[in-house]
């Protein structure tokens, strides 16, 4: 019996690492420290474009770093954006 392996139990050949929570903790930037929440305006393309990616998504709040308050006026903003032309819904060399 001491040779069995139960089911679901971890190979003998793989080598998965275990991380301590200290070590998965990242430090992330807070860009909108300094920024008060009624600077975040749809007409300021410079600030809205660093948070687009390449294609035009929306960069997500876990690698922004930004509050949940801020990220949702951010969305709020960029959509306003693209309706009113200023941003492109989709990145033109991805058409």
């Amino acid at each position: 019996m001491a040779g069995l392996k139960r089911p679901g139990s971890k190979r003998s050949g793989s080598k998965r690492r275990r991380f301590s929570s200290w070590e998965r903790q990242t430090r992330r930037l807070r860009r909108f420290a300094d920024i008060k929440s009624h600077e975040i305006d749809y007409k300021n393309e410079r600030l809205l474009r660093r948070f687009l990616s390449d294609r035009g998504k929306i960069i997500p709040r876990r690698i922004t770093g930004i509050s949940s308050k801020s990220q949702r006026q951010l969305c709020q903003a960029i959509k306003r954006a693209r309706h009113l032309a200023l941003l492109p819904f989709v990145d033109e060399v991805y058409k």
